[in-house]
Parts: structure tokens; sequence; C-alpha cells
């Protein structure tokens, strides 16, 4: 009898260290964070553009940690490949005609490194910066009261805030992200000039073609300001529109009664690389057949250079990408672990994801939306987390986009909100400059949470010893909460 009964306690003693241990191994900490951040954005992994070495590195560290949580790894072991552009040059047929002159290739224009291969003769609309933001604190839309369907618009490079390091603008000032928005409002192809602000000289963009990109599947091209004026055929300057739009902080938007002919001719070299997606199933007999999708992008800008999206593209170093985004590949790992952890109490099923080539133009998350490895109609929400790693202490403020996406999005995030003492801003629109905007093209409600721009952003000084992994600690355990929450909601 005795000899059962130390039996008996050996095994309560057993499967309590086995809880204990359960319990330590599924809790977020600091440490672990800053590990993942340190080596993500480490010097040796230069960057982790697509295509290299150091993008591979970090790909399989990745997955190695979804693995070793547990979590059943989808596609080819983990990775799901696909192909990006590395290298583009210019082809033999590129020309600009307008009011029967022929533009100088080079010097008065030249196609953008995204730009398809096309013909297109169309009317102009002049169209601000092209930018649409819909913020608690700033609303501002370059399209409203504006036809672009089936035409060119003409739009001016960055932001109406060229002096604000820390502007919200610096997020929808991009390119690629104005590309985006101009094709799906119908855009038959896009102008980019750059303001006295961005070029005194009015000069082209730098080596446009050194940027690794996909086609964008429209014409784009980069003008002059003074073939720009010519076009705009007596309207007002591309300075003068500058000048009033950033002084008066409003957009300025009209129809230009010139019509331009161009041919866009671009020759592409191409290179795999990956997203990683791994899965918790989930319990409920029918709920598991349901998804929670959480991601973050893992690349970023290599070596910087002109093209490559560096905010100083002049300096050839190390972009080592700390917030943007290895901050958020910290959340996604880590969350991963403490999901698995509680499995057993999970109704629906979970993917992770870490997306490949979203400094590209979200390619990663647009493969994955095109050939799923899950029914995307069966996505319940697609949580998405990008540079939440400089969380201010002072302002405690957390912005979170897609609020608008979902009819229950808006009450189920004041009822996690209410339980915490950080400040949260709210955007309804469910596209942006990150990869839940795949996914709410493809039809899936999203949450994206960031915690602000600054002036690192897109340079060689955004690196770990800048990110406060408190208060990323402090972001994720509040998300936990309300994940767990979708994920074993009755209600879809």
């Amino acid at each position: 009898m005795i000899k059962y009964t130390k039996v008996i306690f050996l095994l309560i003693g057993v499967m309590i260290f086995e809880l204990l241990v359960s319990q330590s191994i599924s809790e977020i900490t600091v440490k672990e964070l800053k590990d993942h951040v340190y080596f993500l954005a480490s010097d040796s992994l230069q960057g982790r553009k697509p295509g290299t070495p150091g993008g591979k590195i970090a790909a399989e560290y990745i997955r190695d940690h979804f693995i070793k949580s547990g979590l059943s790894p989808m596609g080819e072991d983990g990775f799901q490949y696909f192909s990006v552009t590395t290298s583009v040059e210019p082809g033999d047929n590129n020309t600009l005609l307008f009011a029967g002159q022929e533009a100088v290739f080079g010097e008065d224009f030249k196609p953008m490194a995204f730009s398809s291969n096309s013909e297109l003769e169309a009317q102009v609309v002049f169209a601000g910066y092209g930018i649409e933001l819909d913020h608690d604190s700033v609303k501002w839309n370059d399209y409203q009261n504006l036809d672009i369907e089936g035409k060119w618009v003409m739009i001016l490079r960055a932001d109406p805030e060229p002096d604000n390091d820390s502007s919200l603008f610096i997020s929808y000032g991009g390119d690629r992200e104005k590309v985006l928005i101009a094709r799906d409002r119908k855009a038959a192809g896009i102008m980019f000039v750059s303001g006295v602000n961005t070029s005194k000289d009015d000069e082209l963009m730098g080596n446009t073609f050194s940027r690794v990109t996909a086609s964008a599947g429209l014409p784009a091209i980069n003008i002059t300001r003074a073939l720009a004026d010519s076009i705009l055929a007596g309207e007002r300057t591309i300075a003068e529109l500058e000048k009033e739009i950033i002084d008066g902080k409003k957009t300025i938007g009209f129809d230009v009664p010139s019509r331009v002919t161009v041919s866009t001719d671009l020759k592409r070299v191409e290179m795999e690389t990956q997203n990683i997606v791994a899965i918790i199933e989930g319990n409920d007999p029918e709920l598991k057949n349901e998804y929670v999708v959480i991601g973050a992008h893992y690349d970023h800008l290599g070596m910087g250079g002109h093209g490559s999206g560096s905010r100083n593209p002049d300096t050839i170093a190390v972009h080592n990408g700390a917030d943007d985004n290895a901050s958020g590949v910290a959340a996604i790992i880590e969350l991963a672990e403490k999901l698995n952890a509680d499995r057993n109490n999970l109704k629906r099923s979970v993917v992770i994801m870490a997306f490949g080539a979203e400094e590209m133009g979200l390619l990663g998350s647009q493969f994955f939306t095109n050939e799923p490895t899950i029914n995307l109609k069966n996505v319940v929400v697609m949580i998405n987390f990008d540079m939440i790693g400089r969380f201010d202490e002072s302002k405690r403020s957390l912005a979170i986009a897609g609020t608008g996406t979902a009819e229950q999005m808006e009450e189920l995030l004041k009822k996690h909100e209410d339980n915490s003492d950080m400040s949260f801003t709210h955007s309804p629109e469910g596209y942006g400059a990150s990869d839940h905007a795949s996914f709410y093209g493809a039809g899936v409600p999203v949450m994206f949470f960031f915690t602000g721009a600054h002036e690192d952003y897109h340079t060689p000084l955004d690196d770990a010893d800048k990110i406060n992994y408190e208060g990323e600690k402090e972001i994720i355990d509040f998300k936990f909460t309300l994940i767990i929450d979708v994920i074993n909601s009755d209600d879809r």
C-alpha cells in the first residue's frame, strides 16, 4: 500500500512539474523578445533582403522556432516559395509623347522599377500626394471627388509634412503604397513627380532600377517638374501646387486637359524567396475549420542604396530593421509559443505567418492570398504586427487600423481596451502600407497594430538597442487576451 501511495504522489509531482514547466515555457518575457530582435536585426543578417543569405537565415530561424513551439508546418516544411525580382534594366522601347513632342528618356522621364510593360494613351488627373489616410487625428484623401479610372494620375512624391520626422504621413508616403491606392481606384497609369522639397534641382530619381520589386500591374513613370508643368498646361506649376498643399494643409486635385502617350519597357531577373507558415489546429468539431491568421513581415532593405526604399539612399550600410519589422516577428514567435501551450482550449485553428518581400510591395502576403494554404472564406480575421517596438511611455498610445472592417470590431476592442491603461487610436480602413491590406483586398476583416513612425524608419539607425521591450511585451499581452476571445467566440 505504501509503495502504491509513493507511486501516486510521484505521478502527481510529475504532473505538477510538467504543468509548471509548461506555464514557464509559454510565458512571454522581455528576454525572449530581446533575443529574437537582436538576432533578426544583427549586422550578420545584412538587412534580411529577400533572396539573400541573410533573408534565408531569418526565415529558417522563424520556421525552426514555430516547429520547436509545437506548431505544424504548412507548405514545403513550413515554407511557401515565390519569386521576386532581383534586378531591373530598361529595355529599348521607353517613349513619352505629349503635344506632338517626344520627351527624352533618362532626362525627362524614366519608368519606375515596379512599372508594368505596356503602352498607354490617356488623359491626366492631378491628385496631390496620392494619399488616403483616415486616422483619429488626421483625415486626408487626395482622391476625393476625382475620377481617375482609365487615366494617368500625376502625384507628388513623399508626403505633405516633409519637415516632420514623426508624421503619420510617413507610412503612407512611399511610392509603392501610392501605386496600390491608385490601382485600387482603377487608374490606368501613374506619374510620379518630385516637388522642390524632394528634389531642389528637379532631377529624376537616382538609379530607380536598383529597386528589387515586382510589377505593380500598371505603367508607372518618374517625370521632371519641367515636363509635369508642361503637361499641366497653364494650371499652376508643381512648385506652386506643392507649396499650396503644404502651407494650407489641404488636398488639391483636378482634371488636366492634356493627353499623354507612354510606352514602358523593362527587363527583370528573378530569385526565389519564401513565406513561413505554420498552424495550430483548433479543437471544436465545427469551429476548427475556421481560422485566425496572425502575421508579420520579416524582410527589410538590405544594405540600402538608391531605389531600396531607404530614407538615406546615399548611405550604403546595413539597414537592420529592428522595429521594421523584427519587433513584429518577435511578437508572432512568442504568441505562437503561448497559443500552442494552450492549444487544448482553442476552438478555432490559428495560422501563424511571417511574410517575405513586404518591403517590395506586399509581395509575400499577396502571393499567399492568391495561393492560400487554407480557405480564405473561412478566415475570421487577419491580425498584423508591423513596427510595434517604439512604444512611447509618455503617450502610451497604440494605433489600431482596420477597426471598420467587421461589424463587431469596435465593440470587441472596447471590451479589452477598457481593461488597459494604454490609450488607443483607431483607423477604420483595411488598406494600408502593410500585409493586412492583401487580406482585406481578399475580403478578410483585419486588425493592424502599430506604435508609430519615427526618424529612424527606413534608415541604418533602426537598431535593436532602441526597442522598448517592456512596452512591446505589454502590447502582446494585451493582444493575447483579445486573440483568445476571437478564437473561442461562439459567433464569427
